[in-house]
């Protein structure tokens, strides 16, 4: 498929809010960002002032290739400890940046729109992807709550979505994830493995070569800085 901003597929799925359906509990919410577009970049800018993105060390001592900050709080970190939430950014030893009202209600009504009602995140992972970064496939288990879903917001350039089942065995399917689309994942598909394919070079008009995501999660856990 053509990953232009200009696809013909976008704009009518876009267009008129289409919902498509990856499987069981799983959507894709084409556009439903779209309207707020610019307030969400502004608020990454604000956050990312407060607490800059940076490069995770998995606990095998990979770099990883997307640059990470959060919002909200808790913050999803990892190093040679393990991966994690905790309360305050270990660069600063200060709480993470406010959750913008913005993308609360933002990541509630995408929530409620795909069927989950009372979603309630605590945790907003902001990843930022450059040319070749790219998401392997993995699980979003660790947060005590699984019954919530996970809310996730594409922005910038074009990214092939990776969306498979409970285990690795399994084959993903890929789909086209364009600025504004908002995924949402949970019930039978809230452990479903998931990544971001390498990402393709190029440049979207409001974020330059680089594409945002969003990640939102309800984890209720604590670990104190």
């Amino acid at each position: 498929m053509n990953f232009s901003t200009g696809d013909l597929f976008y704009q009518f799925a876009s267009a008129t809010g289409a919902h498509e359906n990856l499987t069981n509990g799983a959507q894709i919410l084409r556009g439903f960002a779209l309207s707020i577009d610019d307030q969400l970049l502004a608020a990454i800018h604000a956050i990312s002032v407060e607490a800059p993105f940076r490069h995770l060390i998995t606990p095998g001592g990979h770099i990883m290739s997307v640059a990470m900050t959060n919002c909200g709080p808790l913050g999803w970190i990892s190093d040679s400890a393990g991966y994690r939430y905790a309360n305050c950014d270990p660069q600063t030893s200060k709480g993470w940046p406010t959750l913008p009202e913005t993308f609360l209600h933002l990541a509630q009504n995408a929530a409620r729109t795909a069927g989950y009602s009372d979603f309630a995140p605590d945790a907003c992972l902001i990843n930022r992807y450059k040319p070749g970064s790219r998401l392997t496939l993995h699980q979003d288990k660790d947060e005590l709550n699984m019954d919530a879903p996970i809310v996730s917001v594409s922005l910038g350039l074009p990214a092939r979505f990776l969306f498979g089942g409970a285990t690795r065995k399994q084959s993903p399917q890929r789909y086209p994830l364009y600025h504004g689309d908002v995924v949402v994942w949970g019930g039978a598909s809230r452990l479903a493995y998931h990544g971001i394919a390498p990402l393709a070079n190029g440049i979207h008009e409001k974020t330059g070569a680089l594409r945002f995501n969003l990640t939102f999660r309800q984890v209720h856990s604590v670990n104190e800085c």
